[in-house]
């Protein structure tokens, strides 16, 4: 089974969270507030939520039956 085209954008979305969770944890600094205008903001706030929400989605791809690749050998 291959990943659909929502699987990749949950997975992206949730790498880029991610990403600035690890800005976040060694330099202090959340490049969403940065972009946004702070961790209150709409904008800040609604990213929050889709990255959120992508990750919640993404658990399901832990749980998906993927069928076993054979060896071309």
């Amino acid at each position: 089974m291959n990943r659909t085209p929502l699987d990749r954008l949950a997975l992206v979305i949730v790498v880029i969270g991610a990403l600035n969770w690890l800005l976040v944890g060694l330099f202090q600094y959340d490049l969403v507030a940065a972009l946004f205008g702070g961790q209150t903001s709409f904008l800040s706030r609604i990213v929050y939520s889709i990255v959120g929400l992508a990750g919640l989605y993404s658990i399901s791809l832990l749980f998906r039956e993927v069928p076993a690749v054979r060896d071309k050998a």
